[in-house]
């Protein structure tokens, strides 16, 4: 399931990651906040990266500047 969609906007599940990433967390802590299985938040996680939305320091996850202008 992808989180960026071809045209640039993300989906609700990207939105819903976006905004528990004002603190900075682990897949596993995102993973049980959102209730989505771990593989899938990962995945997830790795294509926000890609995107720029989010950024990866020491094994914790949080938004960019990028990632905050998509949620507006």
């Amino acid at each position: 399931m992808a989180c960026i969609n071809p045209d640039g906007t993300i989906s609700d599940s990207a939105k819903g990651m976006l905004k528990l990433l004002h603190s900075p967390m682990t897949a596993e802590q995102v993973a049980q906040q959102t209730g989505h299985p771990l593989f899938r938040v990962r995945s997830s996680l790795r294509e926000l990266v890609d995107g720029g939305l989010v950024k990866l320091e020491a094994e914790r996850y949080s938004i960019t500047e990028k990632g905050k202008e998509k949620i507006g």
